[in-house]
C-alpha cells in the first residue's frame, strides 16, 4: 500500500475516533443530567463549553501544524483529547464537568485543520475533495457507532466506563500516529510543507475569508444539534426509549456518512468537469437548501417515524456540502490551509456554541423541544445564500 494510503487510513480511523468521543457525552446525556440532576438549561452550557474551546483553539492548532508539521502535533492533540475523555467519567458535578469538557475541546480541536493540512500536503486537487470526503464519512461513522459502544456499556457498568473504554482507543492512534507518520519532505514526496509565518494581513482583508468563515457559522448552527442535543431530543422530546434510541441516532449518523463519501466524489468529478464554482459552490449550496426544507418537515410533522425520516435526509444532505466546504481552503488557502480551515471551523463552532445554549434555553423557556428546529432551518438558508457568493476560483494569499 502506498504511503499516502495508509495516512488517509489513518487520518479515517481519527475521523472516526474524533467523533466517538465527541459524541458519546450526547449519546449518555439522559443519564448524565439524571445522575448529576442538571437542568436542560445547565446542559446546554456542558455541551456548550466544549464547543467554546474547541472553536477557540482552531486557528491556533491550524497554524501550529502548519508550521511545525503533523506528526507531534496530531499526536499530541490526540493524546491530551483522549485523556480528557478518560477524566470525564471522573467528573462529580456541573462545575467539574465544565472544566473537563472545556480542556477536551482544546485537544480536539486540532483535529480537523491539521488532518486538512496533511491532505494539502499529500493529494492533488482532483483528489482532496474525496479524501476530504473519506475523512468526513468516517467521522460519521464514528457517530453512528457510538451509541452501539455507549448505550450496552452504560447498560452493563454505567455511563462513566464508556469513557475511559474510548480514552484509551485514543491513546493507541496517538502511539501509532508518531510511530509511523513522517512529514513529505522526508519522504521524498513532491508536495512542500509551509514553514512561513501565517500572513494575518492579507487573510482578514479579504472577502473571500470572512464570507467563507460566515456560511460556516450558519452551517455548523445546524449541524452541531446532531452533535450535542440530538440524541437529547429524540428521547425527550419525540418520546423515544434507550433500545430505539440505538438506531435513531446511528441511521442519521450513517446517512451523513454516505452525503460525505458522495460529496467528495461529486465534488471532485464536477470540478474537473465544469469547474470549481460549480464543484465546490453550486453543489454546496444546493444541499444546505434541501437540508433546511428537511429540518422544517422535522419540526413540523408530528410522530417518531417521521421525525426520524426528515432528520436522517436532512443530515445526508446537508453534509453533501462538507467535502466542498472543506476543499475550499484548500483550493483558497493553498499552503496556508490548515489555517484558513482552523479559522473556519472556529467560526462554524461559534455556531454550534449558540446552538447548543439557544436550545437549550428555548426548551427551558417554552418546554418544547421542536421549535428550536425552525431556528436551525432558518440557519441553513442563510448559510446557503452566503455560500453562493464565495469565489472558489480566487486564492485568499497569492504565493507569488
Amino acid at each position: 500500500m502506498k504511503r499516502k494510503s495508509v495516512i488517509l487510513t489513518m487520518l479515517v480511523i481519527l475521523g472516526m475516533v474524533t467523533f466517538l468521543d465527541r459524541i458519546n457525552i450526547s449519546v449518555a446525556g439522559s443519564s448524565i443530567m439524571h445522575d448529576l440532576q442538571l437542568s436542560p438549561s445547565q446542559w446546554g452550557w456542558v455541551q456548550s463549553a466544549f464547543i467554546l474551546s474547541y472553536g477557540l483553539m482552531q486557528i491556533p492548532m491550524g497554524a501550529l501544524g502548519d508550521r511545525f508539521g503533523h506528526r507531534s502535533i496530531l499526536a499530541l492533540i490526540v493524546l491530551w483529547w483522549s485523556l480528557f475523555t478518560a477524566f470525564t467519567g471522573l467528573a462529580g458535578g456541573l462545575a467539574s464537568l465544565l472544566v473537563i469538557r472545556f480542556m477536551f475541546g482544546i485537544g480536539e480541536a486540532g483535529s480537523s485543520p491539521c488532518s486538512t493540512g496533511v491532505i494539502s500536503r499529500w493529494f492533488e486537487k482532483g483528489e482532496v475533495g474525496k479524501a476530504q470526503g473519506y475523512v468526513w464519512a468516517a467521522s460519521r461513522m464514528g457517530g453512528a457507532l457510538t451509541p452501539f459502544v455507549v448505550i450496552p456499556v452504560m447498560l452493563w457498568v454505567g455511563w462513566r466506563s464508556a469513557f475511559y473504554l474510548l480514552g484509551a482507543l485514543g491513546i493507541l492512534w496517538a502511539v501509532v500516529w508518531y510511530w509511523y507518520y513522517r512529514n513529505p519532505s522526508q519522504a521524498n514526496i513532491n508536495t512542500q510543507a509551509s514553514n512561513t509565518s501565517v500572513p494575518w494581513s492579507k487573510l482578514t482583508s479579504n472577502r473571500q475569508f470572512w464570507l467563507i468563515c460566515a456560511m460556516y457559522f450558519f452551517y455548523a448552527f445546524g449541524s452541531w444539534f446532531f452533535f450535542s442535543w440530538f440524541p437529547t431530543f429524540m428521547e425527550l422530546g419525540r418520546g423515544f426509549d434507550k433500545s430505539e434510541l440505538t438506531y435513531a441516532v446511528a441511521v442519521p449518523f450513517v446517512m451523513s456518512m454516505i452525503g460525505n463519501i458522495t460529496g467528495g466524489h461529486l465534488t471532485d468529478k464536477l470540478t474537473r468537469k465544469y469547474g470549481v464554482k460549480i464543484g465546490r459552490k453550486a453543489l454546496g449550496s444546493t444541499s444546505l437548501a434541501v437540508s433546511a426544507v428537511c429540518m422544517i418537515l422535522a419540526a413540523f410533522i408530528p410522530g417518531k417515524m417521521a421525525v426520524f425520516v426528515f432528520l436522517s435526509l436532512c443530515f445526508g444532505i446537508f453534509d453533501l456540502m462538507l467535502p466542498s466546504a472543506w476543499a475550499l481552503c484548500i483550493d483558497l488557502g493553498k499552503r496556508h490551509a490548515g489555517t484558513l480551515s482552523g479559522a473556519m471551523n472556529t467560526a462554524g463552532n461559534i455556531g454550534g456554541f449558540c446552538c447548543g445554549i439557544l436550545f437549550g434555553e428555548l426548551v427551558q423557556l417554552f418546554g418544547n423541544y421542536n421549535l428550536p428546529l425552525y431556528m436551525i432551518a432558518a440557519m441553513l438558508i442563510i448559510s446557503a445564500i452566503l455560500f453562493t457568493f464565495i469565489n472558489p476560483e480566487k486564492t485568499i494569499v497569492n504565493e507569488g
